[in-house]
């Protein structure tokens, strides 16, 4: 059984970036060198991982040859589970958290196995943000241009080719698929290996892959994400039902569909498949569609669907569904009266579940949440201290970004020990219907039950400049403050160009926390006129004043 040492060098006389790098690259050259990690040259340290025969001295000798000084600060052994580890990372996935976790290691200049059984790139690029992100562009504009020409002049709708929109959507996954997770890994080298199969962990901690080959590592990072999930109602393993990937890959578009669910994957598949043709029902099991954001926003945007001739019912409990003359029927109750619904397809919209059946996790002590997801501390840290979990397989808001940035967080802290937290305190996200549905931190419910005395602001979309410049005033701003400290707590906005808003009021709620920065101070600040960002400084007036006395970039 081989041993390994790991050794921890001070070095001397780094200066910059590519003074950490040579020293890295001076040091791996050393025979026997299996890993070298070197943080930062600010830091002027060094850690090598190296076979248990190579000799300090060598060491020191390779680090002075490339121009440095260097001594011994520290020296243990080094096994997992009494057996030499053949990565010092394995990540289990290659989407956006796996991708990140790897990335990250390989940059410490660690060697990394990442684990993929199905295509590389996990959920965003091939089945979520990208492919649903386009067919919704493709549907605005097929919509824009047949029913609602500029300044709503009725034009000439052309004959809808739903092969070549889905051709065009594949064709732009297939590009990004390659360029930014195929070609990436393929610029690690001589530090990512990638490995095809399904992983399981033994109660050993190693790890085997389609259960032949077994590797071990010093540390894991599971990445494995979640997929669709239908609720287990009388029939449902008898009739084909759609989730958000199958119904962007039917052949044919629909002529009737039921959406079942109410928040953001429901909301935007409903609105690209009526804007395409198709005759869309929403069910939705609350009492208003996305409950979890203000009310005035639910109600807003079931008005705007509404008159895009979609049917939206709310308080609706499932009953059973079956098949019947080509068509599919849902039996449901609606506030208590029986109903039944058919329509061609039905999408079922009713969330996702982690990707953890077959992973083996009960054999390492890794703890699940009641829904499946795996538990993990603000250091990504699940209940075994060598095992790590990211993006949406954790139990961490599901959002592409929270996984990239939770799969770096959880490498680093793996690797370097557990120093950095992934900070969701001021999280902000965006519903891609048209208008935009974004929002960040505290609804006013939400802000009242934590204890605040709040303050509100609404702002309708006509009193924007920019709104009433592009023709489009749907939508609202509605603002959230302390009455007390008058720090904002939370912005919701829904408005055309929405998600490219809420990032500044995501960064007024920061510094706010931060650095005490004020709804006054937002007021006072100069934004660009006909821009939508300035719906924030007009929202912000909208606390003390009538906007709609103010003459056009008053405040």
């Amino acid at each position: 059984m081989k041993e390994l040492q790991e050794l921890e060098l001070k070095v001397s006389g780094m200066t910059c970036d590519s003074c950490a790098t040579h020293v890295r690259k001076a040091l791996s050259k050393v025979e026997g060198v299996i890993q070298v990690d070197v943080p930062s040259w600010k830091n002027g340290q060094a850690t090598v991982q190296s076979e248990s025969g190579v000799s300090t001295e060598s060491l020191v000798q390779a680090v002075e040859a490339a121009g440095y000084g260097a001594s011994l600060s520290a020296e243990k052994e080094v096994t997992v589970n009494g057996a030499a580890p053949d990565f010092a990372l394995i990540v289990i996935g290659t989407g956006g958290a796996g991708m990140a976790a790897a990335i990250k290691a390989a940059e410490m200049g660690h060697r990394v196995g990442i684990v993929e059984a199905g295509v590389i790139g996990g959920t965003c690029v091939n089945i979520g943000c990208v492919p649903s992100k386009t067919l919704l562009r493709a549907a605005e504009a097929y919509h824009k241009a047949g029913h609602h020409g500029f300044l709503g002049v009725e034009t000439q709708s052309g004959q809808l080719d739903w092969s070549k929109v889905v051709a065009e959507k594949d064709r732009l996954v297939g590009n990004l698929r390659q360029q930014k997770y195929v070609d990436v890994l393929r610029a690690y080298p001589n530090h990512i290996t990638l490995i095809r199969g399904r992983a399981h962990f033994a109660s050993d901690g190693s790890i085997t892959v389609d259960g032949n080959h077994s590797y071990r590592a010093r540390k894991v990072v599971i990445a494995t994400g979640a997929s669709s999930w239908n609720p287990p109602i009388e029939g449902i393993d008898n009739v084909q039902v759609l989730n958000s990937t199958t119904a962007m890959e039917l052949p044919e578009r629909p002529e009737s569909l039921l959406v079942v669910g109410g928040r953001f994957i429901a909301l935007e598949q409903a609105q690209l498949f009526a804007r395409f043709g198709t005759k869309v029902t929403i069910l939705q099991r609350s009492s208003r569609l996305i409950p979890d954001h203000e009310p005035e926003v639910s109600q807003a945007i079931a008005t705007y669907f509404e008159e895009e001739g979609i049917a939206i019912h709310t308080g609706v409990k499932l009953g059973a569904i079956r098949e019947e003359q080509g068509q599919k029927v849902l039996s449901v109750e609606v506030n208590g009266e029986p109903r039944e619904f058919r329509a061609e397809q039905i999408l079922m919209a009713m969330g996702r579940r982690a990707n953890t059946a077959g992973l083996g996790l009960d054999a390492v002590g890794v703890n699940l949440d009641d829904l499946g997801a795996i538990i993990v501390d603000d250091h990504m840290r699940t209940s075994n201290p060598d095992i790590y979990a990211a993006g949406d397989v954790s139990n961490r808001p599901q959002l592409v970004y929270v996984a990239a940035a939770g799969g770096g967080v959880a490498a680093d802290n793996a690797l370097n020990g557990n120093a950095r937290s992934l900070d969701l305190t001021v999280l902000p996200d965006v519903i891609f219907t048209d208008p935009q549905i974004a929002r960040v931190g505290l609804t006013e419910a939400e802000a009242q039950a934590a204890g605040h005395e709040v303050k509100t602001a609404i702002l309708p979309l006509e009193h924007v400049p920019r709104a009433l410049a592009a023709r489009d005033t749907r939508g609202l701003i509605k603002l959230v403050a302390d009455k007390q400290s008058d720090q904002l707590l939370g912005a919701s906005i829904l408005a055309a160009e929405g998600g490219e808003v809420i990032q500044t009021a995501a960064m007024a709620i920061r510094f706010g926390r931060t650095h005490g920065f004020t709804v006054r101070e937002m007021r006072e600040m100069l934004f660009p006129y006909l821009v939508q960002t300035e719906g924030l400084k007009l929202a912000a007036l909208t606390f003390d004043k009538d906007v709609s006395q103010l003459s056009c970039c008053a405040g």
